[in-house]
């Protein structure tokens, strides 16, 4: 129990400092498709928020198909994390107040007011996690370590799976 607790900790964690984000919903054709999304600074509690318009590409995959993915990066600090979940279009204005950051209005040129304007809720079932040392010195270390001995594990990455 204590390391799956630990587990959801660190994917918080993770969460917290992802710099990016990519949102993938899947095609009626049943490709994948990937595109940029604004990481919303909120704290995770197993739900990711973003904006969207209505008529938009990403809104009619996820009424299509709800099962997303959610890929967020931290280059500065080399970690990565992958989220698998549902995702909904929600109309809420009050979380719309809530989440609203002015960056927003490069994508809503009238904030709040811009027509269309909807949330993506993605309700987080599972992470997988990747966090190496930020020394590009150890990191190289290891790559060398794990080339020399033919062995991936020797590259000093934390990698895991959890449950959320």
């Amino acid at each position: 129990m204590a390391d799956s607790q630990d587990g959801r900790s660190k994917v918080i964690e993770l969460v917290g400092r992802a710099q990016s984000a990519m949102l993938t919903t899947m095609t009626s054709g049943g490709d994948h498709v990937s595109r940029p999304m604004a990481v919303q600074k909120t704290e995770f509690d197993g739900d990711l928020w973003f904006f969207a318009y209505d008529d938009s590409d990403k809104v009619r995959q996820i009424q299509a198909s709800p099962r997303v993915n959610v890929s967020l990066s931290n280059d500065k600090k080399s970690e990565w994390t992958s989220i698998a979940g549902t995702a909904e279009i929600i109309h809420d204005r009050a979380k719309a107040e809530q989440l609203w950051s002015k960056p927003l209005e490069t994508w809503f040129p009238q904030g709040l007011q811009t027509p269309g304007l909807a949330l993506i809720k993605v309700h987080a079932d599972s992470a997988e996690y990747w966090d190496a040392p930020t020394s590009k010195v150890k990191q190289l270390l290891g790559m060398g370590r794990a080339i020399q001995r033919d062995n991936p594990d020797e590259f000093p990455v934390d990698n895991r799976t959890v449950e959320l």
